[in-house]
């Protein structure tokens, strides 16, 4: 199935990071495009970078953790933009500690809004999409789903419910016979504006594992996977390709090198202050808050390019070179 042009979309987690550049990246296809999220800055302005590329916007401010307003959203979305074509859940918070460290209300506030958000989300599009028989889900999914890392305990554990959920659904929707397609971007380490203003409790400000990409990246990917829906899962960098191969292949290796670098690796020299921003209650962009945009602070260090989702895109080609290229060597060593 292929996304027509002209597509209603809705994306939750639009005000920022991967949520903003995706409205955007969509916006480019002419799309008309429903932001959703809490940040009512960050909407208006990623509103004007829809309009600016090419596509219509609809602000609907919401908080992805209440199913009921979620609903709601996705019947105005309809009344105002036309059938849902494709929905992207990106919204997401989380909690930079140790888990001892985290409160049971901020772990489950984190929980609603990264885990329940997309099944709020989900719930919302599959009501409307499976009595027409046509539409997509793209979740936005992560290295983290398949492995758990150290001071991210929250969402890791969202994310890999929520690839659990997916592959769930996307089996009974097979079963059904739906004609509504569920597929996954999985994600490395994003500059996004999130390690500014989720809740932290380190001594440093915390940064993505590096290598680090830009959300262009991902959000590119989030386009093509909804434009090729019938494959499951993609996946963005090849850091997430080693991460989840290394699970499978030995865990054991990834347990030790995890707890001897991976608490260093998230920390950066940046000292955490009692008036960082905290999105976990509030939108970060409140009244007395600023628009964040899509990128956070590591421009000078982030990837713009990815050639192992290149060569994901285009693996029959791959495979095609790859074969030639045995066959050449088997050659030469005949000859010799």
């Amino acid at each position: 199935m292929s996304v027509r042009t002209s597509s209603v979309v809705v994306v939750t987690g639009a005000s920022a990071g991967i949520g903003r550049a995706t409205a955007v990246a969509f916006a480019r296809r002419g799309d008309r495009v429903a932001l959703l999220a809490r940040g009512e800055k960050g909407l208006a302005a990623a509103a004007e970078e829809v309009r600016a590329a090419g596509g219509t916007p609809l602000v609907v401010p919401v908080d992805v953790a209440d199913a009921a307003a979620v609903d709601a959203a996705a019947d105005r979305v309809e009344a105002e933009l036309g059938p849902i074509d494709v929905w992207c859940n990106c919204a997401f918070t989380t909690v930079f500690a140790r888990f001892t460290d985290i409160t049971p209300a901020e772990y489950e506030r984190a929980t609603a809004v990264t885990y329940l958000g997309f099944v709020n989300g989900t719930r919302s599009a599959l009501t409307r999409m499976k009595p027409r028989d046509r539409g997509v889900v793209v979740q936005t999914g992560s290295a983290l789903a398949y492995r758990g890392i150290p001071l991210q305990s929250v969402y890791c554990g969202a994310k890999h419910a929520i690839k659990g959920f997916t592959e769930s659904l996307l089996t009974e929707l097979r079963d059904e016979g739906s004609s509504v397609h569920v597929t996954m971007v999985n994600a490395p380490g994003v500059n996004t504006p999130q390690f500014d203003w989720v809740l932290n409790r380190l001594p440093t400000r915390p940064q993505p594992v590096a290598p680090i990409y830009q959300p262009e990246v991902v959000a590119g990917a989030m386009v093509h996977a909804a434009e090729h829906p019938r494959r499951r899962a993609w996946y963005v960098g090849t850091p997430t390709v080693y991460t989840i191969l290394g699970e499978k292949v030995w865990p054991q290796f990834m347990d030790w090198y995890l707890a001897r670098s991976g608490v260093q690796g998230q920390l950066t020299s940046r000292e955490t202050r009692p008036d960082d921003p905290v999105d976990l209650w509030e939108p970060a962009d409140g009244p007395d808050g600023q628009d964040f945009g899509a990128h956070g602070r590591f421009d000078d260090q982030a990837w713009t390019r990815d050639p192992q989702l290149w060569a994901g895109r285009h693996h029959g080609a791959v495979a095609a070179l790859g074969a030639a290229a045995l066959a050449g060597a088997a050659t030469l060593l005949r000859r010799r």
